[in-house]
């Protein structure tokens, strides 16, 4: 019996590619259990080496979790990133800098462009020559896009001076392995968060209540709200848009906005929350981003990591707004493109980009026009009526980010726009009364002033340990009632 039971054990333990460790599973509660009560014995000034050892070791067992082998590429990664800034700062000639800076960064995009886009290009390429083309079995490492610009980020910030090159293997380590936010983010910046490091750890009351209400948040926005409305309802308009009515297919669409947002700030709500209870401060990614009033507006408040990224490392090195308006707008263009395709190989991605492209250098040419600076926001009714263009404009580019065929996304359009059928609305109510009322409570609860949520969250700080404990509980207790059979997992660990 001892023996089947260590067995069984032996197995949940192993690399099971049908089986990641994910935030909202409950192998993941259980192993953070036992991994922060060894943790909070490890807090004192004296243990900072044992402690930065214990929880690299443990996010590279979560990493090894969620994708095997693929660990080493995760260490291969860290340690060209770490020698190289080590040589280029011992570099005095400019050239020296831009070899050792474009040896890192050309041996992550070469990575990253094999592991995402090799089977996309072939597929495109090979027919033009009258080739044929077979798929090739390559697997895609979770988080790989995410800790591969995390760690690019440093190495261009010690190029350009803007912090010194890490001489502790260690440190550097745990930065680009940090388990909260190594699959999904957000992108960490080497800067902000390094120095946190060597710090003793203090966890207030507040932080930790604070860290509780993050979870909790991150929780319920993924498990009750995006996967009970995305298996029920999201799912089965997109896998086949020409079975509903414009009717349904809109009201998908919209389902799939919230679910989308629900299941990413979900799992960067987690990441933060977890962050707290080590004692580390990890940045917001997303700020109710569909109450932007501008395409502009969106992209300061969703995936915010991802967004300043483009805007300080890829934009910035286009030129930026430096060399004249048409480049301006070039460089934004690009920007975005290579931001769609950071996403996945595929020309739906492409479309995503270009859409976002075009519409933030038309919302730049407008502003400039009417001659409103960077800060301006509408109000009163007129912020209500951009919030709600921005918000359909947002939409419609969710069409091909979600839709995995050009035609499928056309078969949507053309469902909502000549097959509406407004009459069926009773029907579809009836149909469907939880997702319905999901839907509109998850975009009610989006839509507070960020002061409520704030509040709740001091509120929830401010309890008693039982209490919070009870609070969560409860939220576990709900996940397990509305959840399906299996553990969905997060949208972006694709990406």
């Amino acid at each position: 019996m001892w023996n089947i039971a260590f067995d069984r054990l032996a197995d949940l333990l192993r690399y099971d590619p049908a089986q990641p460790l994910l935030f909202n599973s409950g192998l993941f509660l259980f192993l953070f259990a036992a991994f922060y009560v060894v943790y909070a014995l490890l807090s004192g000034r004296r243990a900072t080496a044992v402690r930065l050892l214990y929880v690299t070791a443990f996010s590279y067992y979560f990493y090894y979790k969620n994708a095997g082998g693929y660990c080493a590429l995760l260490a291969l990664i860290t340690l060209v990133n770490f020698y190289a800034a080590w040589a280029m700062e011992r570099c005095t000639a400019r050239w020296a800098r831009r070899f050792w800076l474009w040896t890192a960064v050309g041996f992550m995009l070469l990575q990253l462009a094999y592991f995402k886009y090799t089977n996309f290009l072939f597929e495109e390429v090979l027919p033009v020559f009258g080739g044929h083309f077979g798929e090739m079995d390559i697997f895609l490492p979770l988080g790989i896009s995410f800790f591969t610009f995390q760690s690019m980020n440093y190495i261009v910030d010690v190029y350009r001076q803007k912090m010194r090159a890490i001489h502790n293997l260690l440190d550097f380590a745990f930065f680009v392995s940090f388990f909260p936010t190594l699959l999904s983010g957000p992108i960490l910046r080497a800067r902000d968060f390094l120095p946190q490091l060597r710090r003793p750890v203090v966890v207030t009351r507040l932080m930790f209540g604070t860290g509780l209400w993050y979870v909790m948040g991150g929780l319920f926005k993924k498990a009750v709200i995006s996967d009970y409305i995305g298996e029920n309802f999201v799912n089965r308009i997109f896998d086949n848009p020409a079975l509903y009515t414009g009717l349904e297919n809109l009201f998908g669409l919209y389902g799939y906005a919230l679910k989308l947002y629900c299941d990413f700030s979900g799992y960067s709500d987690m990441a933060i929350g977890i962050a707290l209870w080590l004692g580390i401060q990890v940045p917001a990614n997303f700020r109710a981003p569909y109450k932007s009033d501008s395409i502009t507006d969106f992209w300061h408040r969703w995936h915010i990591s991802l967004s300043s990224w483009l805007r300080d490392y890829l934009y910035i090195s286009l030129g930026g707004n430096r060399k004249g308006r048409l480049r301006m707008y070039i460089n934004l263009f690009l920007t975005m493109l290579l931001g769609g395709l950071w996403h996945g190989a595929s020309w739906n991605f492409v479309v995503w980009g270009s859409l976002h492209g075009v519409a933030l250098g038309c919302h730049k040419f407008f502003r400039q026009t009417v001659g409103h600076d960077k800060h301006y926001h509408s109000r009163g009714w007129r912020r209500v009526g951009a919030v709600l263009l921005t918000f359909h404009l947002v939409c419609f580019c969710w069409l091909f980010f979600a839709n995995s065929t050009f035609d499928a996304s056309l078969t949507m359009l053309s469902k909502i726009f000549t097959d509406f059928q407004p009459g069926l609305i009773g029907a579809f109510l009836a149909g469907y009364p939880v997702v319905v009322a999901l839907i509109a409570a998850g975009f009610v609860l989006h839509f507070l002033p960020s002061g409520w949520n704030d509040g709740a969250g001091r509120l929830v700080a401010r309890l008693p340990l039982a209490a919070q404990v009870v609070l969560m509980l409860l939220v576990i207790y709900l996940v397990v009632q509305v959840r399906g059979s299996e553990v969905q997992p997060f949208i972006y660990l694709s990406f």
